[in-house]
């Protein structure tokens, strides 16, 4: 008889989400909005409690490591003023609680000088509470490009899904995807300085191309102190010296003066572009993906 919880490498498929979070997550596009939303509607008021903020701790598994510090203001000078609209979700824990979503709002109600802050407490194993941190920050958050590559990543082995899978899910494209979590082959030092925002996306897609950790530091020293630009360091890698992991696959194309504008606009968009005959096509994998794209150019249809 077949086994389905075995995957095709032969390693166990633990099942993708608690059944708390299978209930939750009632389609195949993981969606953190709707997630929170369902918790929320479905709590009686009675039920939302007002914690003390030097109860609450951090998720372990929350994958933002760095705050904003004007953006946290700006919240925390909203919160003075207006309060806090939207309750946090919490676990209790062994010593107070820990946070499963909302912990941007309990630093910002820190910094507007509160005590307490409305919550709302969920019993939810481990993988589920990683499982809503990557979500809520991926989704939510604008995560430097070292955390949201790694939440990617963390997120596909907990799932236990492929990259195509896992992009499906989260309404992105399979090259978003694989560009992200393909940076963080690159060594540590150079991940630092994409964190410092010293290094763009763009220049860690084509470092990570290369195989010589020796000519990546090269490069990376040359962009800081040059301003190299992303398409002048694609024609750096096109030299006889560099050797790329995959000469065929990651070519440039040639004769395609619109080659780095397509890189810019892929990494921007987050899915495919392609520039030719005076035509832009913007690919997309689903009408999740198409409504995520029109949002981010701003465009309203239907109403």
């Amino acid at each position: 008889m077949e086994n389905n919880n075995i995957t095709e490498t032969g390693i166990p498929r633990r099942r993708a989400l608690g059944r708390g979070l299978e209930e939750l997550f009632n389609n195949e596009v993981l969606d953190y909005s709707a997630v929170e939303k369902k918790i929320v509607n479905e709590t009686p008021k009675e039920e939302i409690v007002m914690l003390n903020l030097d109860e609450l701790r951090s998720n372990p598994y929350q994958p933002r490591k760095v705050f904003d510090p004007k953006a946290l203001q700006e919240l925390a000078d909203s919160i003075k003023e207006h309060g806090v609209f939207q309750p946090i979700i919490v676990k209790k824990s062994i010593k107070g609680y820990e946070i499963i979503a909302g912990e941007r709002r309990v630093k910002a109600s820190q910094l507007a000088g509160k005590k307490e802050i409305p919550a709302i407490i969920r019993n939810f194993n481990d993988d589920e509470m990683m499982e809503i941190a990557l979500l809520e920050n991926l989704q939510r958050e604008n995560l430097n490009a070292i955390e949201e590559a790694t939440a990617y990543k963390k997120l596909q082995e907990t799932l236990a899904v492929t990259q195509e899978e896992l992009a499906k899910r989260l309404g992105k494209s399979r090259s978003h995807i694989t560009n992200m979590i393909g940076i963080l082959t690159l060594p540590k030092n150079i991940q630092e300085e994409i964190s410092k925002n010293n290094i763009s996306m763009g220049h860690a897609r084509v470092l990570s191309k290369l195989d010589s950790e020796v000519q990546q530091q090269e490069l990376v020293d040359r962009i800081i102190k040059e301003g190299i630009s992303v398409r002048e360091l694609e024609v750096l890698t096109q030299e006889p010296r560099i050797i790329k992991s995959n000469p065929q696959k990651h070519k440039i194309e040639k004769n395609n003066e619109y080659t780095y504008l397509q890189n810019e606009l892929s990494e921007k968009l987050g899915t495919k572009v392609i520039i030719k005959k005076n035509k832009i096509e913007i690919s997309f994998v689903n009408n999740n993906d198409l409504n995520r794209l029109l949002e981010y150019m701003n465009i309203e249809v239907g109403k």
